[in-house]
């Protein structure tokens, strides 16, 4: 088998002796090696899939946060969350609106400002993404059982916790 065709597996068993040989412990270069190459390997996915519902990374990132919100926002907001300039949020909520997918309303306090919201349009399509992504998503987890799964989530959040900690 060719180099650039070996399996996953053997590429996560490459890197893991790569670092354990800089000295990394064996154990955890096994689990972050593994969560790399699954975050990699899923954000190659999910990139083809925006390309097919004709969606930037970035326009996936307003409609994300306008659901996570649960409440319109302002183009400051969504640039602030999406951590982008100005001028890059409007360029995303212009082709976005073009599309029917938000709807931008002025704000009836203050005149000078607009919230974006989703349309049914844009609800519609970030739900049949996340339908679709599911599916991919559960094969990935196809070989574990239920309670396997529920401990691993549990154990990835534990981590996660450990990150905020290490920021802070």
């Amino acid at each position: 088998m060719p180099a650039q065709q070996s399996s996953a597996q053997e590429e996560h068993r490459k890197s893991v002796a790569a670092y354990v040989s800089a000295g990394g412990e064996e154990t955890v270069q096994r689990v972050i090696t593994a969560v790399q190459s699954l975050s990699r390997k899923l954000d190659q996915w999910y990139a083809r899939q925006l390309a097919d519902l004709d969606l930037s990374a970035g326009e996936w990132g307003v409609m994300t946060a306008l659901v996570k919100a649960k409440e319109p926002l302002t183009p400051t907001q969504l640039a602030d969350l999406g951590n982008v300039a100005p001028s890059s949020m409007t360029h995303r909520l212009d082709k976005l609106a073009e599309r029917g997918l938000i709807e931008r309303t002025p704000d009836q306090s203050k005149r000078t400002r607009v919230f974006v919201s989703l349309t049914e349009e844009g609800r519609q399509l970030f739900t049949l993404a996340i339908q679709g992504s599911n599916v991919v998503e559960s094969d990935v987890l196809k070989d574990l059982s239920r309670p396997e799964v529920t401990e691993l989530a549990r154990l990835l959040e534990v981590v996660i916790a450990r990150l905020d900690d290490v920021d802070a």
